[in-house]
Protein backbone atom coordinates (compact mmCIF):
# COMPACT_ATOMS: atom_id res chain seq x y z
CA UNK A 1 0.00 0.00 0.00
CA UNK A 2 1.30 3.80 -0.75
CA UNK A 3 0.25 6.64 1.12
CA UNK A 4 0.62 10.44 0.41
CA UNK A 5 0.73 12.63 3.58
CA UNK A 6 0.20 16.62 3.09
CA UNK A 7 1.10 18.30 6.02
CA UNK A 8 2.98 20.99 6.47
CA UNK A 9 3.71 21.27 10.67
CA UNK A 10 6.89 19.26 10.75
CA UNK A 11 6.36 17.07 13.79
CA UNK A 12 3.19 15.62 12.80
CA UNK A 13 4.23 15.17 9.39
CA UNK A 14 7.05 12.73 11.23
CA UNK A 15 4.38 11.44 13.02
CA UNK A 16 2.16 10.33 10.75
CA UNK A 17 4.90 9.35 7.93
CA UNK A 18 6.60 6.69 10.86
CA UNK A 19 2.74 5.37 11.96
CA UNK A 20 2.10 4.11 8.61
CA UNK A 21 5.45 3.03 7.88
CA UNK A 22 5.66 1.04 10.58
CA UNK A 23 2.57 -0.38 9.30
CA UNK A 24 4.22 -1.76 6.04
CA UNK A 25 2.81 1.25 3.64
CA UNK A 26 5.56 3.09 1.41
CA UNK A 27 5.12 6.88 2.19
CA UNK A 28 5.43 9.64 0.65
CA UNK A 29 5.42 13.26 2.47
CA UNK A 30 4.13 17.02 1.05
CA UNK A 31 4.65 19.56 3.03
CA UNK A 32 2.61 22.31 0.91
CA UNK A 33 -0.49 22.26 -0.85
CA UNK A 34 1.39 22.37 -4.57
CA UNK A 35 3.66 19.94 -3.77
CA UNK A 36 0.87 18.11 -2.60
CA UNK A 37 -1.42 18.25 -5.65
CA UNK A 38 1.60 17.43 -7.93
CA UNK A 39 2.18 14.00 -6.36
CA UNK A 40 -1.75 13.67 -5.98
CA UNK A 41 -1.91 14.06 -9.62
CA UNK A 42 1.71 12.22 -10.83
CA UNK A 43 1.65 9.29 -8.33
CA UNK A 44 -0.37 6.04 -7.94
CA UNK A 45 -2.11 6.38 -4.11
CA UNK A 46 -4.24 4.11 -2.52
CA UNK A 47 -5.49 6.90 -0.18
CA UNK A 48 -4.38 10.48 0.70
CA UNK A 49 -4.19 12.12 4.00
CA UNK A 50 -4.22 16.39 3.10
CA UNK A 51 -4.14 19.09 5.76
CA UNK A 52 -6.47 21.88 5.04
CA UNK A 53 -4.41 24.81 6.60
CA UNK A 54 -1.47 24.58 3.76
CA UNK A 55 1.11 27.10 2.30
CA UNK A 56 1.20 28.30 -1.12
CA UNK A 57 -2.17 26.50 -1.75
CA UNK A 58 -5.22 25.26 0.80
CA UNK A 59 -6.31 21.89 1.19
CA UNK A 60 -9.96 22.51 -0.32
CA UNK A 61 -8.43 23.95 -3.27
CA UNK A 62 -6.06 20.91 -3.12
CA UNK A 63 -8.77 18.65 -2.87
CA UNK A 64 -10.46 19.97 -6.03
CA UNK A 65 -8.25 20.01 -8.07
CA UNK A 66 -7.66 16.16 -7.26
CA UNK A 67 -11.42 15.19 -7.88
CA UNK A 68 -10.93 16.91 -11.12
CA UNK A 69 -7.99 14.57 -12.28
CA UNK A 70 -8.98 11.52 -9.94
CA UNK A 71 -12.15 11.40 -8.96
CA UNK A 72 -12.35 7.94 -7.22
CA UNK A 73 -9.01 9.08 -5.67
CA UNK A 74 -9.23 8.42 -1.48
CA UNK A 75 -8.63 11.59 0.53
CA UNK A 76 -9.03 11.90 4.09
CA UNK A 77 -8.96 15.50 5.15
CA UNK A 78 -7.14 16.16 8.41
CA UNK A 79 -7.06 19.49 10.09
CA UNK A 80 -7.75 21.55 13.14
CA UNK A 81 -10.82 23.29 12.01
CA UNK A 82 -13.47 21.34 13.67
CA UNK A 83 -16.73 23.75 13.19
CA UNK A 84 -19.40 21.70 11.92
CA UNK A 85 -19.73 23.84 9.15
CA UNK A 86 -16.05 22.69 8.24
CA UNK A 87 -16.42 19.15 8.69
CA UNK A 88 -19.56 19.60 6.10
CA UNK A 89 -17.96 21.88 3.58
CA UNK A 90 -15.05 18.76 3.34
CA UNK A 91 -17.43 15.99 3.01
CA UNK A 92 -19.02 18.16 0.49
CA UNK A 93 -16.38 19.13 -1.49
CA UNK A 94 -15.43 15.09 -1.93
CA UNK A 95 -13.51 14.43 1.07
CA UNK A 96 -14.36 10.77 2.00
CA UNK A 97 -13.54 11.24 5.66
CA UNK A 98 -12.52 13.96 8.15
CA UNK A 99 -10.52 13.65 11.10
CA UNK A 100 -9.77 16.96 13.83
CA UNK A 101 -6.29 17.28 15.18
CA UNK A 102 -5.44 16.18 17.90
CA UNK A 103 -5.67 12.56 16.69
CA UNK A 104 -4.33 9.49 18.04
CA UNK A 105 -2.57 7.65 15.00
CA UNK A 106 -4.45 4.63 16.21
CA UNK A 107 -7.81 6.03 14.68
CA UNK A 108 -6.19 7.70 11.69
CA UNK A 109 -5.17 4.06 10.62
CA UNK A 110 -8.40 2.87 11.48
CA UNK A 111 -9.86 5.19 9.39
CA UNK A 112 -7.54 4.51 6.29
CA UNK A 113 -7.75 0.85 6.65
CA UNK A 114 -11.49 1.48 6.95
CA UNK A 115 -11.86 3.78 3.82
CA UNK A 116 -9.60 1.08 1.46
CA UNK A 117 -11.93 -1.60 2.57
CA UNK A 118 -14.69 0.37 1.18
CA UNK A 119 -13.52 1.26 -2.33
CA UNK A 120 -11.69 -2.13 -3.35
CA UNK A 121 -12.99 -0.94 -6.75
CA UNK A 122 -10.79 2.47 -6.83
CA UNK A 123 -7.68 -0.14 -8.45
CA UNK A 124 -9.40 -2.44 -10.71
CA UNK A 125 -7.96 -5.63 -11.07
CA UNK A 126 -8.36 -6.27 -14.80
CA UNK A 127 -5.91 -3.80 -16.69
CA UNK A 128 -6.38 -3.07 -20.61
CA UNK A 129 -5.24 -1.29 -23.44
CA UNK A 130 -5.13 -1.89 -27.20
CA UNK A 131 -4.48 -5.84 -27.09
CA UNK A 132 -2.63 -5.50 -24.12
CA UNK A 133 -4.31 -7.24 -20.92
CA UNK A 134 -3.24 -7.39 -17.21
CA UNK A 135 -5.39 -9.50 -14.63
CA UNK A 136 -3.89 -7.98 -10.96
CA UNK A 137 -5.92 -10.67 -9.10
CA UNK A 138 -4.51 -13.56 -10.73
CA UNK A 139 -0.86 -11.69 -11.20
CA UNK A 140 -1.12 -12.51 -15.24
CA UNK A 141 -0.27 -10.44 -18.58
CA UNK A 142 -0.75 -11.34 -21.77
CA UNK A 143 -1.39 -9.75 -25.49
CA UNK A 144 -3.34 -10.89 -28.25
CA UNK A 145 -4.45 -13.55 -25.57
CA UNK A 146 -0.55 -14.82 -25.72
CA UNK A 147 0.29 -14.90 -22.16
CA UNK A 148 3.60 -12.95 -21.32
CA UNK A 149 6.07 -13.97 -18.31
CA UNK A 150 7.41 -11.63 -16.39
CA UNK A 151 9.54 -10.85 -13.79
CA UNK A 152 8.33 -9.03 -10.82
CA UNK A 153 9.87 -5.61 -11.29
CA UNK A 154 9.05 -5.81 -15.26
CA UNK A 155 5.12 -6.74 -13.81
CA UNK A 156 5.60 -3.90 -11.64
CA UNK A 157 6.62 -1.42 -14.86
CA UNK A 158 3.73 -3.04 -17.04
CA UNK A 159 1.23 -2.20 -14.16
CA UNK A 160 2.48 1.32 -14.15
CA UNK A 161 2.17 2.22 -17.73
CA UNK A 162 -0.80 0.64 -17.79
CA UNK A 163 -1.95 2.82 -15.52
CA UNK A 164 -1.30 5.71 -17.41
CA UNK A 165 -1.87 4.88 -20.89
CA UNK A 166 -0.63 8.09 -23.29
CA UNK A 167 0.91 9.40 -20.63
CA UNK A 168 4.35 10.70 -20.97
CA UNK A 169 6.28 9.64 -18.06
CA UNK A 170 9.49 10.57 -17.04
CA UNK A 171 12.76 8.48 -15.90
CA UNK A 172 12.41 10.19 -12.90
CA UNK A 173 8.60 9.17 -11.96
CA UNK A 174 9.16 5.69 -12.97
CA UNK A 175 12.15 5.29 -10.59
CA UNK A 176 10.47 6.80 -7.76
CA UNK A 177 7.32 5.01 -8.43
CA UNK A 178 7.78 1.65 -9.79
CA UNK A 179 11.39 1.34 -7.60
CA UNK A 180 10.47 3.62 -4.60
CA UNK A 181 13.73 5.57 -5.60
CA UNK A 182 15.39 8.80 -6.29
CA UNK A 183 16.80 8.54 -9.46
CA UNK A 184 20.43 9.54 -10.43
CA UNK A 185 20.66 10.32 -14.06
CA UNK A 186 23.91 8.32 -14.56
CA UNK A 187 22.05 5.33 -13.67
CA UNK A 188 20.15 3.42 -16.85
CA UNK A 189 17.56 0.67 -14.51
CA UNK A 190 14.84 2.51 -15.64
CA UNK A 191 16.27 1.88 -19.74
CA UNK A 192 17.66 -1.39 -18.68
CA UNK A 193 13.94 -2.65 -17.41
CA UNK A 194 12.11 -0.74 -20.19
CA UNK A 195 14.41 -2.69 -22.82
CA UNK A 196 13.52 -6.11 -21.30
CA UNK A 197 9.83 -5.27 -21.03
CA UNK A 198 9.70 -4.66 -24.65
CA UNK A 199 11.35 -7.69 -25.66
CA UNK A 200 7.96 -9.64 -24.14
CA UNK A 201 5.66 -6.86 -24.82
CA UNK A 202 6.24 -5.64 -28.24
CA UNK A 203 8.93 -7.66 -29.97
CA UNK A 204 7.02 -10.79 -30.94
CA UNK A 205 4.09 -8.56 -32.27
CA UNK A 206 3.20 -6.03 -35.09
CA UNK A 207 2.33 -2.93 -33.69
CA UNK A 208 4.78 -1.72 -31.18
CA UNK A 209 3.13 0.05 -27.74
CA UNK A 210 6.01 0.75 -25.52
CA UNK A 211 7.83 4.34 -27.64
CA UNK A 212 10.66 6.39 -25.99
CA UNK A 213 10.36 9.93 -25.60
CA UNK A 214 14.21 11.61 -26.14
CA UNK A 215 15.92 12.78 -23.56
CA UNK A 216 12.25 12.52 -21.39
CA UNK A 217 11.11 8.69 -20.60
CA UNK A 218 8.53 6.85 -21.94
CA UNK A 219 5.08 6.34 -23.44
CA UNK A 220 2.37 3.56 -23.38
CA UNK A 221 0.38 4.31 -26.58
CA UNK A 222 -0.63 2.71 -30.01
CA UNK A 223 0.71 4.27 -33.32
CA UNK A 224 -0.40 3.45 -36.38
Amino acid sequence: MKILIVEDEPKTAAFVQRGFAEEGFVVDVATDGADGLHLATTGDYDAIVLDVMLPQRDGWSVLQAIREHRPDQPVILLTALDAVSHRVKGLTAGADDYLVKPFAFSELHARVRNLLRRTPVRRAEELNYDDLEMDRARHRAARSGQPIDLAPQEYRLLEYLLRHPGEVLTRTRLAEQVWDMNFDGDSNVVDVAVRRLRRKVDDPFEHKLIHTIRGVGYVLERRD
